[in-house]
């Protein structure tokens, strides 16, 4: 079989974490050939992401590297054993990185998320989504159809250990769409905020400016740490980074957001007992304001 010309995230982040431990055991190329009995081109295309390993090919790889029994070569050896179906195979006709958007969505275990403008997609109700979705130039796309596929994105939250969105006030203020469509979306904030592995905090205009401000972003923990993923969306195209450099770096950006952000909303308190102003109380209040 030829080698494919557009892997997947999946695919290629197994052959990065491929060629991570090959460097880490000093090994070269020629070496995995010649373990794998193949040429050295099939080792590129391998760590590429572009062809399959075999799963004892990988088995003896894993081994050869060093890589000790563990969440790690579980993750791994199942990584290559899972040939990418589940449930956005009913959304092929949309563009790669949303489908692999999906697939990453379906082997994580946390997710720590952080907009300044905008609802995070995991938590948007569908009228909100499809007011999102025309607003963008929708003369060649199906509306429907995308807005369908957000909405099935978000049966794994559920399924989270644990979800923290930490979203600026800009987002609460932001009109999208009409008061009814406004309403409807903070109301289902507070819900979902509810739930006993979700945390939601707001970040007020108070606190004045923060340079993470600029651009939105979603950390994704794998089930090991070594799989972590940094998701960052552009208007065209989607970066899925595991340099784990810049993953640390920013973890600490939401750190730092996140103690900066009002209280989250406490799912076992009446929103009457709350003393101080945290991000319950903040919603609230614009609730109040889209009367």
């Amino acid at each position: 079989m030829p080698p494919r010309t557009s892997p997947s995230e999946r695919q290629r982040r197994l052959g990065a974490e491929l060629r991570k431990l090959r460097t880490r055991a000093r090994m070269s190329g020629d070496d995995v050939a010649a373990l794998l009995e193949a040429d050295r081109a099939r080792v590129s295309h391998i760590e590429a992401g572009r062809v399959d390993v075999p799963r004892n090919g990988l088995y003896k790889l894993l081994r050869a590297y060093g890589c000790p029994d563990g969440p790690l070569f579980d993750a791994l050896m199942a990584m290559a054993h899972d040939r990418g179906k589940g449930w956005w195979d009913e959304f092929k006709t949309l563009e790669r990185r949303a489908l692999d958007l999906a697939e990453l969505e379906s082997r994580t275990t946390h997710v720590r998320v952080h907009d300044p403008l905008m609802i995070p997609g995991m938590l948007q109700t569908e009228d909100y989504a499809r007011t999102v979705m025309n607003s963008v130039d929708s003369e060649h796309r199906n509306i429907d159809h995308g807005v369908e596929f957000r909405i099935a994105r978000q049966r794994v939250l559920p399924e989270l250990q644990a979800y923290h969105a930490v979203i600026h006030e800009s987002a609460l203020r932001v009109r999208i769409g009409d008061t009814k469509v406004m309403r409807k979306q903070l109301l289902r904030l507070v819900e979902v905020a509810r739930l006993p592995h979700v945390t939601l905090q707001i970040f007020p205009f108070e606190m004045g400016p923060y340079s993470t401000y600029s651009r939105s972003f979603i950390l994704f923990g794998g089930p090991t740490p070594e799989l972590d993923t940094l998701y960052r969306e552009h208007a065209t195209s989607a970066d899925f980074i595991s340099d784990g450099d810049r993953i640390t770096e920013y973890a600490r950006m939401f750190e730092r957001l996140s103690s900066l952000a009002l209280a989250p909303i406490d799912p076992t308190a009446a929103p009457e007992r709350q003393e101080n102003q945290d991000s319950l109380s903040l919603i609230q209040h614009v609730l109040y304001e889209l009367r």
